[in-house]
């Protein structure tokens, strides 16, 4: 039974075990995206995802896609792109810019499931010092990026885009850099990919992404702007050597 969300009063998500298998992960229906609600959905492993026209969905699947920020995976190609040296990122700079970005539909998507509604929300929490955004520069122009909750040391990553090759990888390098620098421990990927998967992303049970996230959410944070002013360029982020034999040009 999928739990209904009254929008009038703040009643508390089900625990995730109680997620349907099929669609994997569905676990309430309803309620509203007030900072209140997204703050207690992130805090117990749970976001939303849902289309125009749909009712808002909440989701905590089994198994759950994570990347540790220091098993970030740079391949030889993406190295290549970071040492040529033309793009620049930021943090905070332009969140609104990266939401924009990652509402376009893709090449072979019609639609777009960052609705208005959704893109306010997520404002909203920026405003709050909890939504962040690394954007991806190349000639003054914002060419990628991407944008996701922090709270404690979890970073909850929930989209990301490219308008030039690689861009979105170059984001999620600065991101990992960054959050290593900091002491962050686990960032939420929420399903897996197999483009993930090759970026060093890894798969565990719902019960121990729970586990790593009362771990790493009790932590101090950073509720605050990111953006302190300074452009880091992507030939200066430090990654990860590859390790011996690693031919993946992915």
């Amino acid at each position: 039974m999928i739990a209904l969300l009254d929008p009038c009063d703040r009643t508390t998500f089900p625990d995730p075990g109680q997620a349907l298998r099929e669609p994997n992960g569905l676990l309430a229906v309803g309620g509203d995206l007030s900072p209140e609600r997204l703050i207690e959905a992130y805090r117990g492993g749970i976001f939303p995802w849902f289309g125009a026209g749909d009712p808002i969905l909440w989701w905590s699947p089994d198994p759950r896609a994570i990347l540790f920020p220091e098993h970030f995976h740079a391949s030889r190609s993406l190295r290549k792109r970071l040492r040529r040296g033309d793009l620049v990122t930021t943090l905070d700079r332009d969140f609104a810019g990266v939401i924009q970005g990652c509402s376009e539909p893709r090449d072979a998507e019609a639609g777009t499931w960052l609705i208005p509604e959704m893109m306010a929300a997520y404002r909203r929490l920026h405003d709050l010092g909890l939504a962040h955004s690394v954007e991806v520069w190349r000639a003054g122009s914002l060419v990628g990026g991407l944008y996701g909750v922090a709270i404690g040391r979890v970073f909850f990553g929930e989209s990301m885009f490219s308008r030039v090759s690689d861009a979105s990888k170059v984001a999620l390098a600065r991101l990992c850099e960054q959050l290593r620098a900091w002491g962050f421990g686990l960032i939420d990927c929420q399903m897996t990919t197999k483009h993930l998967l090759r970026l060093g992303a890894c798969e565990v049970s719902r019960a121990e992404f729970l586990t790593l996230l009362d771990h790493y959410g009790a932590r101090p944070g950073y509720n605050k702007s990111w953006d302190d002013g300074t452009e880091r360029p992507a030939c200066a982020i430090q990654v990860a050597p590859p390790s011996s034999g690693d031919d993946s040009n992915s």
